[in-house]
This record gives structure tokens, C-alpha cells and sequence, in this order.
């Protein structure tokens, strides 16, 4: 579904030039979840914006098969402060041009699904970070994306809330078969989340390790000892990167 070839990034000029990627080459295959982890700042939240084609690699490309409808949930949330709950969890399918009466019925159930229920009407600057949160991964889900991109969707959530979305994500991204790119700082979610696991280094960004993670995706990983190795073998390889 998405190949990376040989990729670089780097921002300013001359003497001021910082190199942040540095020949970065994988693939996702279709249907499937790749997460991505590595130290802060390391360049994980500008690979993202290369995969939704904000930024340009300055050599390299990203190839992605098809023309496929991409949802992309950012730090920032990207809400419209000025909309409500329900008119940004719509906003796509309005621009679409669907129907009114299928529109409120999509908006209404994601609403329900991640506990937004009663903040219909709210502003976003009404909303807690993590109500934000929810917010722009339900707008994201809307327009039943092909492709997610997902920067740190869910770091604004307590524990539990936390666990319950990615049970939803995961439900979800199995029943329409997305093709899930997500950018995370927690181990334990790219190991349950991720089929495959992009490792990165510290700037300028090389993989380390690409861990392919097949137990992903099952709702009962988190009890498991395989999960615990996992993430016990990727702290460890990001501990010598500190």
C-alpha cells in the first residue's frame, strides 16, 4: 500500500541545515498497521506530514498504490474552533457533499462511540485536551479513510479511556480494512497497535529496527508474555539511543 524509498529530510540552509531523516526506506502492506516510535525528536511527526504529502522529501519518494481517501489526525487536533462538536466531526462529509440525514447519523454514532454524548453543541475550546482528541479521530473516521495517519492520537486520554480507543481503532481499522500509519511516544501502544514496528533514531533519523509484530491487532495481546518481550526488547534498543 505505501513504499518508502530511501527517503531524506533536512530543514534550513547552509551552515544552519539540520539533517532530520536520513534514507529511510520500508513498506506497509495494505490493511495492516505500522507504527512508529523513537526518541523525542527525532523526526517521527515529519515522516508523518512526508506520508500525507505536507511535506516533500528533499530525495527519495513515497509511493502510494491507488488514489485512496486519506484521514489524517494531527498533534494539534486541526479542530475548528468556531465549529461545533458534531459540525467538525462532519466537516469531511459535508465538503463531500453527502447526504444531511446520513451525515447525522454517522456524526451521532461516532459521537456515542467515543463518549462524546451531550457535546453535541460544544466548542472546542469548551472541551478538554483529551475530548479534543476524541473529536479529531471521529472526524478522521467519517469519511471512511483508506488510509489513517495518526500523530499521537491518543496521548491526551487517561489509561483507561486510552485503552478503550484503541480497542475501538482497532475494531474499526478490521471492519473497513484501513491501512493505519501511527506516530507514538508509548511503547506498549506500538506494540499493541502496530503490525509493523519503524524504530527510529536519534536525528538525523536512521531506522535502528524494523520489528514485525503479527500478534497486533488481537484484542487479548496486552495479557500475553509475547507483548511484555516486545516491549521490554524495544525499550531496551531505545535505551542505547538515549
Amino acid at each position: 500500500m505505501i513504499d518508502v524509498c530511501a527517503v531524506k529530510l533536512g530543514y534550513g540552509e547552509g551552515r544552519e541545515r539540520k539533517e532530520v531523516l536520513d534514507e529511510l526506506s520500508f513498506t506497509i502492506p495494505a490493511d495492516s498497521t505500522c507504527a512508529i516510535i523513537g526518541p523525542s525528536g527525532c523526526g517521527k511527526s515529519s515522516l508523518l506530514f512526508l506520508l500525507a504529502g505536507l511535506k516533500k522529501p528533499d530525495s527519495g519518494e513515497i509511493r502510494i498504490a491507488g488514489n485512496p481517501r486519506c484521514g489524517t489526525i494531527l498533534q494539534n487536533f486541526g479542530l475548528f474552533p468556531w465549529k461545533t462538536v458534531a459540525q467538525n466531526i462532519g466537516l469531511g462529509l459535508a465538503l463531500r457533499g453527502e447526504n444531511k440525514q446520513r451525515t447525522g447519523e454517522k456524526v451521532a454514532t461516532l459521537i456515542d462511540e467515543m463518549g462524546l454524548t451531550g457535546f453535541d453543541n460544544y466548542f472546542p475550546a469548551q472541551l478538554s485536551g483529551g475530548m479534543q482528541q476524541r473529536v479529531a479521530m471521529a472526524r478522521a473516521l467519517a469519511i471512511d479513510p483508506e488510509i489513517l495517519l495518526m500523530d499521537e492520537p491518543l496521548s491526551s486520554l487517561d489509561a483507561l479511556t486510552r485503552e478503550r480507543l484503541q480497542n475501538l481503532f482497532l475494531q474499526v481499522r478490521a471492519k473497513k480494512k484501513i491501512t493505519a500509519v501511527i506516530v507514538t511516544h508509548s511503547i506498549e501502544e506500538a506494540v499493541f497497535l502496530g503490525n509493523t514496528i519503524v524504530v527510529l533514531g536519534q536525528r538525523p533519523a536512521r531506522i535502528l529496527q524494523i520489528v514485525d509484530n503479527p500478534d497486533a491487532g488481537d484484542l487479548a495481546y496486552r495479557g500475553r508474555e509475547q507483548f511484555y518481550n516486545r516491549c521490554t526488547m524495544l525499550r531496551s534498543l531505545l535505551r542505547e539511543e538515549q
